[in-house]
């Protein structure tokens, strides 16, 4: 019914095998970690010993449990199982694994990050406080793996001397790669920036490249004031109240662009502007090329009201037929993705969300932990205006990936408001990747939406779903037309 192709969920680099056996583990590997008095500790064994802390229930004291004894199911302290290593950090004191000589890796970071960036520093006040923040990473050793390329490690150097400046202008000198941008999310994340709406900062940008390859005056004055006073005002009050502004960023590229392509041909085609542009133009240019050219619609409208021309008329574009998947294909998914192991549980949420809320990705991954409400009558999601019920067993998926999201290494006090937190800190996922990931797992996603969509509005009326899953009525509407339309030919037929 459905091809599942399941994703490999072990995390981290395939485990070595060799001649020494793990007491603990059994297994057969290259190196022992460590000899303690239960027996030979593997790397693996050692990892997960030297981060286990809770109160020990021999002597009853909170601190690290890497000990085992055959007396007791559960770890305990090394004391009290016979080890007599060493394993306080020399320096802080606290119990964990030495990463650099006698220290614990959050002793390193703090000595990397001081000759970085507060030694000889043009401020040494705000260096120190970032190197505060960056210190109390759930996940020290995350940050000194990043800091490793010399490229991260020069552009923190340039920040502490003043070579960059501590702004969203400053950052954006270092480009727009991957570890500017994490660089930037630390320092928002730490309070040392104010956040800033990322997508629209790039579209900033991307429209002044744009604009400013526009060789023809005549060309660049209508682009420009669409642009600005259409796209970007729009996009900047999106921004003012929180919400995503991804879609509308691309959607408004897309139209810019195609803006600029037809205004240029009409020049050259045909020597007229914006302004003197007929409506066979706009016909010859629509009737030939790909159907991307009708994103010069939203030109026109705004040209309209704005009196630069008022002669031309655009219909807006439907689209002929949209994808589906059959329901059966839908509760299959469901299944799979409810009590099969083919994907890793965020992602396996992710997917749950689409198919059965109907979600777009862009939403899913932007969803905030505030989002999911705890009631006495059972969890409910807010999605749209009224919070919608959460069924089992997706309700305990919920709650276990609630306890346990990744990428909160990152997060100052280990938590995030993000149901899906991203790499970035401060950021949620990207909607790529968890298009990427349901994409490679098999999954059809508009088809899966357009399915999900139309079988609730077959079910219950099209103002109760929109009201809560957050679509509009009129897209909910026209959903619930398209579910009744086979049913009308077939009553027709029949009269």
């Amino acid at each position: 019914m459905i091809e599942v192709t399941p994703r490999s969920t072990r995390r981290g680099r395939p485990r070595t095998t060799g001649d020494a056996s793990c007491d603990r583990c059994g297994r057969q590997v290259g190196r022992i970690r460590a000899r303690w008095p239960d027996g030979a500790i593997c790397g693996t064994c050692f990892y997960a010993a030297m981060r286990t802390h809770g109160h020990c229930p021999i002597c009853g004291l909170e601190r690290l449990l890497p000990g085992r004894l055959d007396s007791h199911d559960g770890p305990i302290c090394g004391p009290c199982a016979g080890i007599t290593d060493d394993l306080a950090c020399s320096r802080c004191g606290v119990e964990a694994e030495h990463y650099r000589r006698s220290i614990c890796a959050r002793c390193a970071l703090r000595d990397d990050l001081t000759e970085l960036l507060v030694v000889d520093s043009a401020d040494p006040g705000a260096m120190t406080a970032f190197v505060d923040g960056l210190c109390r990473d759930e996940r020290p050793e995350s940050l000194i793996t990043w800091m490793r390329p010399a490229q991260v490690r020069e552009m923190l150097r340039k920040l502490a001397v003043g070579t960059i400046s501590m702004s969203h202008e400053g950052i954006d000198e270092l480009g727009h790669g991957h570890r500017a941008s994490h660089l930037r999310g630390l320092l928002e994340h730490h309070g040392l920036l104010p956040e800033r709406d990322a997508y629209l900062a790039r579209f900033e940008h991307w429209l002044r490249v744009k604009l400013d390859a526009i060789g023809e005056a005549a060309v660049r004055q209508p682009v420009e004031q669409f642009a600005t006073w259409h796209h970007l005002r729009r996009i900047r009050d999106i921004s003012a109240t929180g919400s995503s502004t991804r879609g509308p960023v691309h959607a408004a590229k897309q139209e810019i662009a195609e803006t600029i392509k037809f205004l240029d041909w009409l020049l050259a085609a045909h020597g007229r502007v914006a302004s003197t542009c007929n409506q066979r133009d706009v016909d010859e240019w629509l009737a030939v090329g790909p159907t991307t050219r009708h994103c010069i619609r939203t030109f026109f409208v705004w040209a309209r009201r704005a009196r630069v021309n008022t002669t031309i008329l655009i219909s807006p574009r439907r689209a002929r037929s949209s994808p589906t998947i059959t329901q059966d294909q839908r509760i299959a998914w469901l299944r799979e993705l409810l009590t099969g192991n083919s994907e890793s549980l965020p992602y396996r949420i992710a997917g749950t969300l689409l198919l059965l809320y109907a979600q777009p990705i862009a939403r899913i991954a932007s969803h905030r932990t505030s989002d999911v409400l705890l009631a006495s009558d059972g969890p409910y999601l807010v999605l749209g205006t009224h919070p919608a019920p959460i069924p089992a067993p997706f309700a305990g998926m919920l709650t276990e990936h609630l306890a346990q999201r990744p990428n909160l290494h990152a997060v100052r006090d280990g938590d995030s408001e993000w149901l899906f937190p991203g790499r970035t800190p401060g950021r949620h996922l990207h909607p790529n990747t968890i298009m990427d990931r349901l994409r490679a797992l098999g999954i059809d996603l508009l088809g899966a939406r357009t399915t999900a969509i139309r079988t609730l509005v077959s079910e219950v009326p099209a103002p109760v779903v929109a009201d809560m899953l957050g679509y509009s009525q009129q897209i909910a509407h026209r959903h619930a037309a398209e579910v009744a339309q086979p049913w009308a030919g077939y009553a027709a037929d029949h009269r």
